[in-house]
C-alpha cells in the first residue's frame, strides 16, 4: 500500500520522545512518500535520522527544518552527507529560522537579520550538497575552501517560511517551501507569494509542502495535546494575524496579554486546532487534505498525534492510507 502523503515526526510535549521511532516505523511500513525528521528539544535530528535510516525500511528522509542561527552551513551539509552515507537512504535537508526562544534562550545565540541569514545559509548549503568547494562572503555567513569529503548527497533543499521575506528567500534559493500549522487560506496566500517571487527571480517556482497535524476520531486528550502545541504560535508575528483572520481574535488577544501558557492552552478552542489541522472521521480527514491540496500544497505532510494507547499514531496513519485520493 502506498500514498501521496508524507509524515513528519511529532514531538508532543506530553508524550514519550521514543514515539518518534514508532511513528517512523509505521510510516515506512504503510508506504508513505517520505519522512520528515525535525528538531526541537529532544533528539538531535541527524542522530535520529541515522537511527531510523540504519533500521529496516527504505523511506526517504528530509532532515529539518534546522535553525540557521544554531548550526553552520558546513555542519548542516556534513550532517546530511553523513546520514546519506551511513544509511544509504535518499536524504533531503530543510532550513529555517526557528524562534527567539530556541535560538537565544536555549542555545545562547543571536538571531541576526533572519531573512538575510536564511538566504546566505541556503546559498552555502546548496553549494556544499551539490559537491562544490564554496567560497562565499555574505552579510551574515562566510566560508572559504571547504568541500564535503563524503559523497555529496545532491539533495533537495527546502526552506521553511511563513512571512513574505522568508517566502521570497525560499523562492530565490530553494527547491521546496514548507509551511507549518497554517490554514488552507494561508497556504493559498503563501503559494501566490512564492510564485510571484520566483517569477521576479527568473527561476522555477519551488514546490510547496505543508505540515498538517492530524488525528482520526480525536479524543479530548488528543485536543489537549494539540492545544499545548499551539500556544507558542498564538502571538508569533504573522501567525497572530492568521489566527485572527480565521476568527480567533479573542484567543490571540489573550495570548498578547501575557496569559500563563497553562491558562492559554485551556482557553484555546478545539475549533482553532481544526482550522490548522485534520481531525475527525475519514470523510473529514479526506476533505481537509483535499483543501490543502486545492490551496496549492504539492505535498501534504501528516503530523500524527500520538497517545499512550497509540504511540505510533497507527490509527490515523493507517486510516489515511485507506482514504481515496489523499
Amino acid at each position: 500500500m502506498s500514498t501521496r502523503l508524507s509524515v513528519s515526526l511529532p514531538y508532543w510535549q506530553d508524550r514519550d520522545a521514543m514515539d518518534a521511532l514508532r511513528v517512523a516505523e509505521t510510516a515506512d511500513k504503510l508506504g508513505y512518500r517520505r519522512l520528515w525528521v525535525g528538531e526541537m528539544a529532544t533528539f538531535d535530528a541527524f542522530a535520529l535520522a541515522t537511527a531510523i535510516g540504519t533500521g529496516p525500511g527504505r523511506i526517504p528522509l528530509c532532515i529539518g527544518p534546522l535553525a540557521v542561527d544554531v548550526r553552520t552551513p558546513a555542519t548542516i551539509a556534513m550532517g546530511a552527507a553523513s546520514v546519506a552515507a551511513l544509511t544509504g537512504r535518499q536524504v533531503g535537508v530543510a532550513l529555517g529560522t526557528s524562534s527567539t526562544v530556541v535560538v537565544r534562550d536555549w542555545h545562547g545565540r543571536e538571531r541576526r537579520s533572519t531573512a538575510q541569514h536564511l538566504e546566505d545559509a541556503a546559498r552555502i548549503v546548496r553549494g556544499f550538497v551539490d559537491g562544490a568547494k564554496v567560497d562565499f562572503d555574505g552579510q551574515t555567513e562566510r566560508t572559504h575552501g571547504y568541500r564535503l569529503r563524503l559523497p555529496a548527497p545532491r539533495c533537495e533543499l527546502t526552506v521553511a517560511a511563513f512571512g513574505d521575506r522568508a517566502l521570497a528567500v525560499a523562492a530565490r534559493t530553494a527547491d521546496r517551501v514548507v509551511l507549518n500549522l497554517v490554514t488552507p487560506e494561508q497556504v493559498s496566500r503563501c503559494a501566490r507569494a512564492v510564485r510571484t517571487h520566483a517569477a521576479r527571480a527568473g527561476r522555477p517556482c519551488p514546490a510547496l509542502s505543508v505540515w498538517v497535524t492530524a488525528a482520526a476520531q480525536p479524543t479530548p486528550e488528543i485536543y489537549e495535546t494539540v492545544r499545548r502545541g499551539l500556544v507558542a504560535y498564538l502571538r508569533a508575528p504573522g501567525y497572530d494575524a492568521m489566527f485572527t483572520a480565521a476568527g480567533f481574535g479573542d484567543t490571540v488577544r489573550l495570548a498578547h496579554s501575557g496569559a500563563h501558557p497553562r491558562d492559554l492552552a485551556a482557553a484555546v478552542p478545539d475549533r482553532l486546532a481544526d482550522a490548522v489541522g485534520a481531525f475527525g472521521d475519514p470523510d473529514t480527514l479526506a476533505d481537509r487534505i483535499a483543501a490543502y491540496r486545492h490551496a496549492g500544497a504539492e505535498e501534504v505532510v501528516v503530523v500524527p498525534v500520538t497517545t499512550a494507547d497509540d504511540p505510533a499514531g497507527l490509527r490515523t496513519l493507517e486510516l489515511l492510507t485507506e482514504v481515496k485520493d489523499v
